[in-house]
């Protein structure tokens, strides 16, 4: 395995010290290199059938910044702890749904690093912090006292969730919306709160619950625009959005999300734009491996550092 000394999805810009670990394609010695800025990458692999792929090599790995390859300098695949943001719909539209989604939040909090830590906001037509960042048992018990009621202020949940992510106490970090991805009851709109995830450096997940059929097109279709929603917010920043229309999919859902966290890829590069200019870089991750076909999600692009 190639690390550095600390793996962070962060740009690290100024001073950069890496002691008695690896850059890729280089030693383990002590190395110092001034005004480095670091592009950080966690990447996350699947196969077709939407199941995480380990063992991938860091000379498979592509990257494109505003279509420019970039060399890889850092690589590392390792199941670390993370902070993780539960963001918990508790309108009236979960009515009925509630127990499916305590049981899909205990699915995914099982199956989670024994070291993560969980901080727990729901939401009605307003947003709350139910529980401050903790073990997942504690945000358990909290969540089984919650009943189902009132409308849905979704944007500004996952508003104040990237807010408190910030005071996770790792560097890895991610947020989970267990919601039918209606909103009807926010101070925020769409536009400001993806703003604000592509400043943070915190992958989105989303789970969406179906209920509506196909006979009741208004109801479909205020759900169908929900997960679209869901799906294009988790994709700006690497994370990923499931549709799901029953206990057991609710369920594998949120395994399968917390498998994926534990098998990510974190790579890095130096880009060759030099420029500090403060501009939006888009980026591209790709696998290059001949005869296989595979899903590659990563963050969209970050912000370039401003001038100093």
């Amino acid at each position: 395995m190639k690390t550095i000394s600390r793996p962070a999805n962060i740009i690290l810009t100024g001073l950069l010290l890496l002691t008695g670990t690896a850059v890729y394609g280089q030693t383990t010695d002590p190395l110092i290199k001034e005004r480095t800025d670091l592009v950080t990458l966690t990447v996350s692999v699947t196969d077709q059938k939407g199941r995480a792929v380990a063992g991938i090599e860091p000379d498979e790995f592509e990257i494109f910044e505003d279509k420019v390859r970039q060399e890889i300098a850092y690589y590392r695949t390792h199941d670390t702890p993370l902070s993780v943001g539960v963001i918990f719909d508790v309108s009236g539209s979960m009515r009925g749904r509630m127990e499916h989604a305590r049981n899909a939040l205990r699915a995914f909090i099982e199956t989670s690093h024994p070291l993560d830590d969980f901080v727990l906001i729901g939401f009605n037509q307003r947003a709350n912090l139910l529980a401050e960042f903790s073990h997942g048992d504690q945000l358990l018990h909290r969540i089984n006292s919650i009943k189902a009621q009132g409308h849905t202020a979704l944007y500004d949940a996952i508003y104040l969730g990237i807010e408190k992510m910030q005071h996770g106490r790792h560097p890895k970090k991610a947020l989970l919306v267990i919601s039918d991805g209606k909103d009807n009851s926010s101070r925020y709109n769409i536009e400001e709160v993806r703003k604000l995830l592509k400043e943070s450096d915190i992958q989105l997940y989303c789970v969406g619950m179906r209920q509506s059929s196909s006979g009741d097109k208004l109801a479909w279709r205020e759900e169908l625009h929900g997960q679209m929603i869901l799906e294009k917010l988790a994709g700006l920043t690497g994370g990923r959005a499931f549709s799901v229309n029953s206990a057991a999919g609710l369920e594998e859902a949120t395994t399968r999300l917390a498998l994926e966290l534990r098998q990510q890829y974190s790579l890095g590069y130096v880009s060759t734009n030099q420029n500090r200019d403060g501009r939006w870089r888009e980026i591209r991750v790709r696998i290059n491996r001949p005869g296989e076909k595979f899903q590659v999600n990563s963050k969209d692009g970050y912000y370039s550092p401003p001038a100093w």
